[in-house]
């Protein structure tokens, strides 16, 4: 497969003629939402197998090869020219695809309300197949060690179709909002901890869940070592049943990071206990704060390098958005910026007729608009090409893989991706 990026008058025909492949086949593989008026700057992926290079000034069959981990004589003989023949710029040569690395996939699913939204089972359903893990947010401990349980609707039979792991997810959450005080009393407590455990052990074999996830956040820095000594206890728990055992931990840079999102998370603890770690990698741009890419990669290869340093990479599941903001301008604190899918805001950049800009620093994609009432908008999003960049960086640093929060929101970019660069693990 390949990435193109639309250029000024270029058409779908045009653009699939250049890839040997169809209109047809590329309105489907990216459901595109704007087919009959792309948007400059827009990506494509093409449904190719391999890719294609377009020889470029300064380009020689070396150059090229290397780029690629090929050999100049792989190369030429692939393409059917001599070792020795000029490349003149705008040569199409062909470039077979690379061996693909195994990793880990996993996606959080958030029903809320009082029944499960068809779309949100339906994502569910279309993502299973390039999923290890699928995991119902959220199982909400309670003051006295019961649950409150999400609304599961299909997702175990779907989890158990696709030969997909369902992770129980697990936090302190109460109304909505994660306490340090619910914390403490399960942290601490150990007659309700017991309880606790007990019933997870419970609901893990009614549903039979196969990881047991906790999500706990914003606890007291007091309770560092009290968290740390419960997963220890949980880890002994859950290995009798043969389930694996893993945590969400806020994007660290350093072991001393202060802020209550940050203090109780012990990152060489918890590489030491749990089988694997979900680092929350994203939401440097977020729907309270002014506009800016949500997961820029600088920032997110800040964080797993320290916790390279921590744990070994084989724990880490870097955390992804599967979402982006559109901010209305100029920021103003108070201000909440709305969620789009990549697919949206593919959409309000051809409604309003504007490019799509990148931020080569950041990995993003970007562009303003401005709405029907005279407001300035700036949206930040994903796209194929910031997400092919995090595919590198986990191959790069030889990561466990990736963990999406969270499903319901379109981007077939993504998933097209996947299967390009990676075998998803089936456990």
């Amino acid at each position: 497969m390949q990435i193109h990026v639309v250029q000024q008058n270029q058409s779908l025909f045009g653009i699939a003629q250049a890839y040997g492949t169809t209109v047809d086949e590329l309105i489907e593989a990216n459901e595109l939402p704007n087919a009959s008026r792309l948007v400059v700057g827009q990506t494509l992926v093409i449904p190719i197998v391999g890719r294609f290079y377009w020889v470029q000034p300064g380009d020689s069959l070396w150059t090229i090869a290397n780029r690629f981990n090929l050999s100049y004589q792989e190369l030429a003989s692939i393409n059917g020219i001599s070792v020795n023949q000029p490349l003149p710029v705008g040569t199409r040569l062909y470039i077979p695809p690379l061996p693909k690395k195994a990793a880990e996939f996993n996606a959080y699913v958030e029903p809320r309300g009082t029944s499960v939204a068809p779309n949100l089972v339906e994502s569910a359903r279309d993502a299973a197949p390039y999923l290890t893990y699928l995991a119902p947010f959220s199982f909400q401990a309670q003051r006295d060690g019961t649950l409150k349980e999400p609304l599961l609707d299909d997702f175990p039979a779907i989890a158990n179709a696709n030969n997909v792991i369902l992770m129980m997810v697990i936090t302190n959450q109460e109304n909505d909002q994660f306490s340090d005080e619910l914390g403490r009393i399960l942290l601490n407590d150990m007659d309700i901890q017991n309880t606790f455990l007990d019933n997870i052990v419970a609901t893990a074999q009614k549903y039979d869940f196969r990881d047991i996830h906790f999500d706990f956040e914003y606890l007291r820095p007091v309770d560092r070592e009290a968290y740390n000594q419960f997963l220890r206890k949980a880890k002994a728990r859950f290995a009798e049943q043969g389930w694996l055992l893993s945590t969400a931990l806020a994007p660290k840079t350093s072991a001393e990071q202060e802020g209550a999102w940050y203090e109780a998370h012990d990152y060489r603890a918890h590489g030491e206990i749990v089988d694997f770690v979900v680092i929350m990698t994203y939401e440097w741009g977020y729907s309270g704060g002014p506009a800016m890419a949500v997961s820029p990669i600088g920032p997110v290869r800040d964080v797993i390098e320290y916790a390279l340093t921590e744990m070994p990479a084989s724990k880490i599941m870097m955390g992804q958005n599967l979402y982006g903001y559109d901010w209305t301008l100029p920021f103003v604190q108070g201000s909440i910026a709305r969620a789009v899918s990549p697919q949206q805001a593919i959409e309000l950049a051809a409604e309003h007729n504007v490019s799509i800009q990148f931020d080569s620093e950041a990995q993003a994609p970007f562009f303003q608009y401005v709405d029907e009432e005279g407001r300035r908008h700036e949206v930040w999003f994903e796209d194929a090409r910031s997400i092919q960049a995090k595919f590198d960086l986990i191959k790069e640093l030889n990561l466990r893989g990736m963990s999406y929060w969270k499903l319901g929101l379109s981007f077939p970019q993504n998933w097209l991706l996947i299967v390009e660069n990676f075998d998803v693990v089936k456990r």
